[in-house]
This record gives structure tokens, sequence and C-alpha cells, in this order.
């Protein structure tokens, strides 16, 4: 499959398809982070899932689908290994092994999604942040990655001021420094700590499905 794929740089906000729009393209990220997002008729944006170096951006095709109700963008700049559309489609056609990896990886990712939401639901936004924040940092190969507040605030559905004060509480702890629009993971351990059980429950999940 090497010969499929090609090296790409994926920027901050970049944009790698569009709601109900044809996915051209399928990305496997080495570092960095894309999001998925729901977008609202008003403009306003949540994020339903992410993908980084564990998987792929472009999961309906693997169901034959070849639209998303979503958008994608890269939330994170990094490199990743881009596959068209068709290649993909006929490569899991041709190796069962490929297959069988994509859908378990597929499986994983909707279980995160589901998990993403009952946790948006439960938890109080301070250790959600922390939760989003540990996840990033697992897949940013980096301590240090570019992060706005009103950027976290569509991620977590929440209001900027929520995520200033969340932000606040992760500081004064000591896990947590930050510049106007980047932010430094200072206390990995400490951040295991503040953050609700979704981290882990998705990270052992996916590692059950994928070693």
């Amino acid at each position: 499959m090497a010969q499929r794929l090609t090296l790409v740089r994926l920027e901050h906000r970049q944009t790698l398809y569009e709601p109900d729009s044809i996915i051209h393209r399928v990305y496997f990220p080495l570092n960095g982070v894309a999001s998925l997002l729901a977008v609202m008729g008003d403009g306003d944006m949540v994020e339903v899932g992410t993908t980084g170096n564990e998987g792929m951006v472009g999961t309906p095709l693997i169901l034959g689908v070849r639209t998303s109700a979503q958008e994608a963008i890269a939330q994170i700049p990094g490199d990743a290994l881009a596959m068209e559309a068709c290649a993909f489609v006929e490569e899991i056609e041709r190796h069962d092994a490929f297959d069988h990896l994509v859908r378990r990886y597929l499986h994983g990712y909707i279980n995160m999604v589901s998990q993403t939401a009952a946790c948006n639901r439960l938890h109080e936004v301070e250790s959600r942040c922390a939760r989003w924040l540990l996840m990033t940092h697992d897949r940013a190969n980096s301590d240090t990655f570019p992060l706005t507040h009103e950027f976290l605030a569509h991620m977590l559905g929440v209001r900027r001021a929520g995520v200033t004060v969340a932000l606040g509480i992760l500081r004064r702890a000591g896990l947590v420094s930050s510049t106007p629009g980047m932010i430094t993971i200072v206390d990995r351990d400490g951040f295991e700590n503040a953050a609700c059980e979704c981290y882990q429950l998705v990270r052992d999940d996916f590692g059950q499905l994928l070693g």
C-alpha cells in the first residue's frame, strides 16, 4: 500500500472535508490532531470526535459512504499520510487484514464519540478540559501546541468564559501554562488525576482494539 500513500503537512484549522461534500482523500495522522465538528445552522459548532496517530480521517468510506454530515479540520498541525478515497476503498476490498483493522478502529471511534457525549452531559468543565488536553497531548508528540480559549470552547461546547475559568483552575494547580494562542502541559501525572474517567476508558478501549 505504501506506493499509494503521500506524506502531507496538515496546517492549523485546514479543512479536510466539508459537511455533505464528497470525501476525496483519507488521512492517517502521524502527529497532530484532526477534529470532527458538528456545525449548526447559526454557525455554532461543537467537536464530536478527534483523531490522532491511532486512526484515520474519512471513516464513512469504511462503510461505503462518500460523504459526512460533519466537518473535518486539522486541529493541531502535523504530518499525515494521505490516500485518495478511491484507492482506500480498493485497498480495503483487496486486503482482508486491512479491512479488519480499519473496522476495529471504527468501532473504537464510535465508542469514543459515545463516551464524549456522556462526558459532555455529566462531567464538570474542568475535568472535561483536562481530558481533552490529555488526548491532544497523547497525539501531538509535544508538550506545547497551538490553542486559543475560543477554539477550546468550541471543542468542549461551552462558553469562552467557562474555558477561561477551567484553565485558570488547571494553571493554579501547576498543571498547565499558556501564552496567547499556545498551551503547554507542565504536569502530565497531575493532568491524569484531574481528568474525568472518560480519558482512561477511551484509551483502554483503543488499546484493546488496536494493540
